[in-house]
């Protein structure tokens, strides 16, 4: 079957870095292939523009299978746009028409500074990890963890929480810029599972406590986190670290 092509109207974002009070632009997109992902289709377009001698834009991007986090913008005003359970990379342009206006721009919050068009600063979200999103045992190689019992029903909870990818999408999506499905997810991943006990009161604590000095705003319970995840992560997961963060805080001598 041969794939369809259609015209588009792209509004585009353009800012030179987080001083430059930035703007939209319009650019055509025409003879655009059905069968390409929203990436490739900004790659065409970067390519006329290259030809053109204008300044192409810049987006970010890495491994293309909806695997890194790299990529991510506000289509429409959907983070990584209107299919569900979808990063930007694999968002396809069969789901859009002939004619359509597609408006994009940055994940929009306090603690991701544009660095220029569609390119945000992700690096809160590494800061939250540096402060205990891991494990700090040696808890051996591979055989060595197959080897501890863990209940199917907890091991799955835990794989779940496991496959945030740190996009940033919910904290794009959440009316307060808030990180807590992220978190959470980071939380309840070492939390079910029994290498990260040990340092369960540590890690709970020490996160939120990064979360807030990042400026991340408050969870208010809106959802729009969970709706736009694009590995549909659960606020579950908020409510399991909640528990986790009041636990250490009144039986643990964390400080």
């Amino acid at each position: 079957m041969t794939a369809k092509s259609i015209n588009l109207t792209l509004k585009v974002w353009r800012q030179n870095g987080e001083k430059d009070k930035g703007r939209f632009e319009n650019y055509t997109a025409n003879n655009i292939s059905t069968d390409m992902s929203f990436l490739e289709m900004l790659d065409v377009v970067n390519e006329n523009l290259a030809h053109e001698g204008k300044e192409p834009i810049t987006f970010d991007s890495d491994c293309r299978e909806g695997i890194c986090g790299q990529c991510g913008c506000v289509v429409n005003g959907r983070a990584h746009g209107h299919e569900k359970g979808t990063t930007l990379c694999q968002l396809h342009m069969r789901h859009f028409d002939d004619g359509d206006t597609i408006a994009i721009e940055p994940f929009r919050a306090k603690a991701f500074k544009v660095l220029k068009d569609l390119m945000i600063d992700r690096s809160a979200l590494d800061k939250i990890i540096q402060a205990g999103g891991y494990i700090s045992v040696n808890a051996g190689g591979a055989p060595d963890a197959n080897a501890i019992s863990i209940a199917q029903d907890v091991a799955e909870k835990a794989m779940d929480a496991a496959a945030c990818i740190g996009c940033g999408a919910c904290v794009a999506s959440c009316p307060n810029a808030s990180a807590m499905l992220f978190v959470s997810a980071k939380v309840s991943q070492l939390a079910l599972l029994p290498q990260g006990k040990p340092e369960a009161a540590k890690r709970a604590i020490s996160m939120v406590r990064a979360m807030d000095s990042l400026g991340f705003g408050n969870c208010t319970n809106e959802r729009e986190c969970e709706a736009e995840c694009p590995k549909e992560i659960s606020i579950v997961n908020i409510a399991r670290m909640n528990r986790e963060y009041l636990k250490a805080s009144f039986f643990s001598d964390v400080i």
